[in-house]
């Protein structure tokens, strides 16, 4: 529909947190008769997900932020790309008559140089909290309040890290998540893993980086296992491309903890409802902020109690000592308290679950995000330049 289409920039072509509510953004787009172009980086398991919206994707490496990029080197690199895909998506823009540019995740640069040079209106919708480098945060932000129209927020907590942003920049809009799938998820999960039913199974669910939290998490379990013989905890997530020595680190310090036998690395999985549906406990044990993180959002969707460090987005998620509990992210000690907790009581686990449960149909719903989204991009578009 001529003046009606939007290219959409993301930064990955994985189904972790963003990427997944990118599909939800793009199924809002398409609600108010937008036409989402979307520009991915690389080819991965997202491609599909988009194409099966009836929608188009273009494969373009476009200059994504990284923090190998904060290197002379890097730069360079970066830089380069930037160019190529400037060129390319100023003529494609101009081809088909786009009128908006949304730019999911501020780790995308270019969205930004496009909407200046064109004139075009351009929204970011921001789903980090960046702190170190210092100079480096101040720089990102400045950059998109100064190269665009509106900043979607996913939480407070990211709200609170844009200080020099003007507040009429800044937009609050939670994510949500289709609950269907997680309603009575049958599991075969400790059956794959040869568990028998009466074990205590503890799982996480992330991208493996250095702030996830996946060494927090076998500390954890290190505290635990002593006084429960009756546990076993899985990791479930792979690397971005370049940082897979991070398994190798992980590997090397869950040996080190001698946890050998108590714990299961799955690594990449598309089964997450099965995954969480087999599980007993769900911990986010994020050492920095988590913005909102889409896995504590489908843990409590599919009724499990969430342990989660208590900073980024899970604050806004985790009412504690209703729907799980809020721990330390620098003292296993604690955090193992709460967990005691949750490992003593069937009962407690079964309540918190369906509280949390009901918390996300009330709170984080995908009707909620849709009808939300439609409305902010409706406003954006319909104010003059």
């Amino acid at each position: 529909m001529p003046g009606k289409n939007v290219l959409v920039i993301h930064s990955a072509a994985d189904l972790y947190g963003a990427s997944k509510n990118l599909v939800r953004s793009l199924v809002a787009f398409q609600k108010i008769d937008w036409n989402p172009i979307t520009i991915l980086p690389n080819e991965g398991p997202l491609v599909q997900e988009i194409k099966n919206l009836g929608l188009e994707v273009i494969i373009l490496d476009h200059g994504v932020i990284r923090r190998q990029n904060l290197s002379l080197k890097g730069i360079i690199a970066l830089l380069r790309q930037l160019a190529n895909s400037f060129k390319i998506l100023n003529r494609l823009m101009k081809e088909r008559g786009v009128s908006l540019i949304y730019t999911n995740s501020n780790a995308n640069v270019v969205g930004g140089l496009l909407s200046r040079w064109t004139n075009t209106k351009h929204i970011w919708h921001v789903h980090e909290i960046i702190n170190h480098p210092k100079w480096f945060k101040v720089a990102l932000e400045l950059y998109n309040r100064f190269f665009g129209d509106m900043l979607l927020c996913v939480s407070q907590a990211v709200i609170d890290n844009h200080p020099l942003t003007p507040k009429s920049k800044l937009n609050l809009l939670y994510n949500g998540i289709d609950t269907r799938p997680f309603l009575k998820t049958a599991s075969n999960l400790k059956q794959e893993l040869g568990l028998k039913e009466n074990v205590i199974l503890i799982g996480m669910v992330a991208r493996v980086s250095f702030w996830k939290g996946q060494k927090y998490f076998l500390d954890v379990a290190s505290v635990l296992v002593k006084s429960n013989p009756n546990l076993h905890f899985i990791m479930v997530g792979d690397a971005f491309t370049g940082y897979e020595y991070l398994y190798e680190e992980n590997r090397a310090h869950l040996e080190k903890l001698g946890l050998k036998d108590h714990v299961t690395d799955l690594g990449f999985r598309t089964d997450i409802t099965n995954i969480l549906g087999g599980l007993d406990i769900f911990m986010l044990p994020s050492i920095l902020p988590d913005p909102l993180p889409t896995t504590v959002l489908e843990a409590m969707a599919a009724g499990k109690p969430v342990v989660a460090t208590s900073h980024g987005g899970a604050v806004e998620m985790v009412q504690s000592g209703e729907t799980g509990y809020l721990v330390p992210w620098d003292n296993a000690e604690k955090a193992a308290a709460s967990f005691q907790i949750l490992i003593d009581s069937p009962e407690k686990r079964l309540v918190m679950g369906e509280k949390g449960a009901q918390r996300i149909k009330d709170h984080f719903s995908i009707e909620k995000y849709i009808a939300n989204f439609g409305e902010i991009i409706s406003t954006v578009t319909a104010q003059k330049s």
